[in-house]
């Protein structure tokens, strides 16, 4: 019973146990409960707080963007308006500037009309005055007018015959009298007119390369070899389609020489960047610096002329480099200073003096690419710069006429220069030069009036004229092959000299019927 009593205890105990632990876990799962609300509150307020002050933000924001764009929008608008007036106040000005042209156009205009009325009333008197006369006129002589004008006309056609003959046999006598001396000056007149100052030089060098894959080796990556190259020798370096070959352009000749030079030693070499480049370059100028005093000095040598300025030594050696019509100026300067001492020799005259002037006539052309002036002037400023005498400078600066004669040295001189540029094969012209010598030629003969066909025949040495007899008669036909002559001498230049030759055919055709 006691075991019974102490079970019930034990029994209530642990039920009394339960109840006051579900007691307590209740009264604190209530207070965490309570805690989790008022943070959940805190963070809901922060949240609020948080959002208001970010859309306050927003609306400022927003409030300035409007504010902003709106100033802008107003400033556009003040601009356009603006323009808008500049643009009405030109065309006021304008529709003003119009109104006033028109004004005088009208006003010149009823003046003109004015003027052509009075010159109709003038013109009408003026014939009433004739008329009057020509009948006074036909009244007194007793000829109507067609008659008297046929025979003011036949004796005036007659006359004109007369003196026409005359002037032709007075021509023809004259031409006879003075024909031999005539003929000198024709000739001379086409000696110098051999050596016109024009050159046609060849301005590119064309190099030879082993494979096309040396064309990507020269240009580099993203092209700094060609770069270095071109800015280094001062030419353009051309890479196109041409098979294993480039070309270098330059007007310099010798520029032109150093960049092929070098670009020969680099592909030589096969190792090519900027630092290669460089070092090539520098030994190639090195190299024809050398080759040009050592060609100057032979030319000296060659033709015995001492005692010259290492630099005009330096500048004659250049002209190795020169072509001019594709002859090569320091083999010219050669021929003309051995020819001028020839002729010097045979006329008594100096010959040391002759072949140094006819050496260095032409040395101006060594420097006439970097150096303003024809290559006479910068040749005579040269040679008195180093010490060359009067005498040497005034015998080689008067081979193109550009100054008078005073020495029989100078005459000497522009004679051997005459016969050296004309001598058979020496020169060679352009293909394009040639067909603008020929256009040309029969562009002057077809600007004259009665022409009706012109022909450029024999190399540009002759043009045929034919033209229309009803227009040109005969003794019109020599003024115009005169006048053809004059026209080609005042605007073209060419070597020797130009036949002109005028075509008058008539063409009388019937039938026997």
């Amino acid at each position: 019973m006691s075991g019974i009593l102490t079970g019930a205890v034990a029994l209530v105990a642990l039920l009394v146990g339960a109840g006051a632990g579900y007691l307590v876990r209740k009264a604190s799962a209530e207070a965490a409960l309570g805690s989790a609300e008022a943070q959940a509150r805190q963070v809901v307020e922060a949240a609020q707080r948080e959002a208001e002050g970010k859309q306050r933000e927003m609306l400022v924001e927003a409030r300035e963007e409007v504010q902003r764009l709106r100033g802008e929008f107003d400033r556009e608008m003040r601009d356009q308006r603006g323009e808008q007036q500049r643009l009405e106040k030109r065309l006021l000005q304008r529709e003003e500037t119009l109104e006033r042209k028109m004004e005088a156009l009208e006003q010149r205009d009823a003046a003109l009309r004015e003027r052509d009325a009075e010159l109709q009333r003038v013109r009408a008197g003026l014939e009433e005055i004739k008329t009057r006369q020509l009948s006074e006129l036909e009244r007194i002589s007793g000829l109507q007018r067609d008659e008297a004008r046929q025979i003011l006309l036949q004796g005036v056609r007659e006359e004109t015959r007369r003196e026409a003959t005359q002037i032709m046999r007075d021509i023809e006598t004259d031409a006879r009298e003075n024909g031999e001396k005539r003929a000198r000056e024709i000739v001379a007149l086409a000696v110098q007119r051999c050596a016109a100052d024009h050159a046609a030089e060849s301005t590119v060098s064309v190099v030879a390369l082993p494979s096309d894959d040396m064309k990507g080796r020269i240009i580099g990556r993203e092209g700094r070899n060609i770069r270095t190259f071109e800015a280094l020798t001062g030419v353009d370096l051309i890479i196109d389609d041409t098979p294993e070959a480039v070309v270098i352009s330059a007007f310099d000749p010798v520029r032109r020489e150093k960049a092929r030079l070098t670009l020969q030693k680099l592909l030589a070499d096969g190792r090519i960047h900027p630092a290669r480049i460089e070092e090539m370059f520098a030994k190639a100028e090195k190299e024809i610096e050398d080759l040009m005093r050592e060609e100057g000095e032979r030319a000296c040598e060659e033709v015995g002329v001492v005692g010259m300025h290492a630099e005009l030594v330096h500048t004659l050696g250049r002209l190795r480099f020169r072509t001019s019509y594709g002859q090569n100026v320091l083999k010219h300067s050669l021929e003309v200073a051995h020819l001028a001492g020839l002729m010097a020799s045979e006329l008594g005259a100096d010959v040391k003096l002759a072949r140094r002037a006819g050496l260095v006539h032409d040395i101006g052309k060594a420097l006439d690419h970097s150096v303003e002036g024809t290559h006479i002037s910068i040749g005579m400023e040269l040679l008195g710069r180093y010490g060359e005498s009067q005498d040497v400078i005034h015998a080689m600066s008067t081979h193109h006429g550009d100054f008078e004669a005073h020495s029989l040295e100078a005459v000497l001189v522009t004679a051997a220069d005459k016969l050296s540029a004309s001598r058979p094969g020496a020169r060679r012209e352009t293909l394009e030069a040639y067909i603008e010598r020929l256009q040309k030629l029969e562009e002057i003969a077809d600007s004259f009036e009665g022409v009706e066909k012109s022909f450029a025949i024999s190399a540009g040495r002759e043009v045929r004229i034919a033209v229309r007899p009803e227009q040109v008669d005969d003794l019109e036909a020599y003024r115009l092959v005169k006048a053809v002559c004059k026209r080609i001498e005042d605007e073209m230049r060419y070597p020797g000299q130009i036949k002109v030759t005028v075509i008058r055919e008539t063409r009388a055709v019937d039938y026997a019927k």
